[in-house]
């Protein structure tokens, strides 16, 4: 039975795509090890960090590296973010499924451990714009994002580079683009309008709960109607 067609979600496989041959990364957050497990089958030369702050889940992934002989080459760690890379000469950072808040917070938390860090890898499940804001001041550069639908939900994964040559990113730090995605801007797939449709919704209903206050906060809902004002017009423009 195989990991890459049993476990790895469609997600999971695309945040792969971006590890290189060779990778020495740390998945963040490992659920299981499923990445790193993956990834180390299937390239002899991968090494990988499994990094969990909760023992139920680190013991979990204890067992699944161990049940596909991979001790050798997976590092499970308990710990609380980035402190798991903490004296390990990781190049690549794996954080996903988990909220842009936290990610954001994970990476600002854990700054000081990024040198010699050369890629991150970001999937938040909600508030992507988080990560491209602090990304927007960090030493890395967005070079790629995805956007794509399984099992009924909307994922955005985030790639930044260390030292990315000019041009190999978006300069474009507006409002409007970190709350968007420069690049997924540009490809507006389905994924992508099918989740600020579904935005669009959503804001027009919280517009008319906060309009049904005693006494409605104008600042919020001047900001929504904003919001709303620039999804219509993504969706709207060719």
């Amino acid at each position: 039975m195989s990991i890459k067609e049993n476990i790895l979600s469609n997600r999971l496989k695309k945040i792969a795509q971006f590890l290189p041959q060779g990778a020495y990364f740390a998945d963040i957050g490992s659920d299981h090890a499923y990445l790193p497990v993956h990834i180390c089958k299937q390239d002899q030369t991968a090494r990988a960090v499994a990094g969990e702050l909760n023992n139920g889940p680190y013991l979990s992934a204890c067992q699944h590296v161990a049940a596909y002989g991979l001790t050798d080459r997976i590092d499970v760690i308990k710990g609380d973010g980035l402190t798991v890379i903490t004296d390990l000469p990781v190049k690549q950072i794996v954080v996903a499924g988990m909220g842009g808040v936290l990610i954001q917070s994970i990476l600002e938390k854990g700054k000081e451990l990024l040198d010699g860090v050369e890629r991150l890898i970001l999937q938040p499940n909600v508030d992507s714009h988080y990560i491209r804001k602090w990304l927007a001041s960090s030493a890395f550069h967005l070079t790629a994002e995805r956007i794509l639908e399984e099992d009924g939900h909307i994922y955005e994964i985030l790639v930044a580079d260390a030292h990315a040559m000019n041009g190999d990113h978006l300069e474009d730090q507006s409002l409007k683009s970190l709350m968007f995605g420069p690049m997924l801007l540009q490809e507006k797939n389905g994924a992508f309008r099918k989740k600020w449709e579904r935005e669009r919704e959503n804001k027009l209903k919280i517009i008319s709960q906060i309009k049904q206050a005693k006494e409605p906060n104008q600042s919020k809902i001047k900001q929504f109607e904003l919001e709303v004002k620039w999804i219509e017009e993504v969706l709207t423009d060719e």
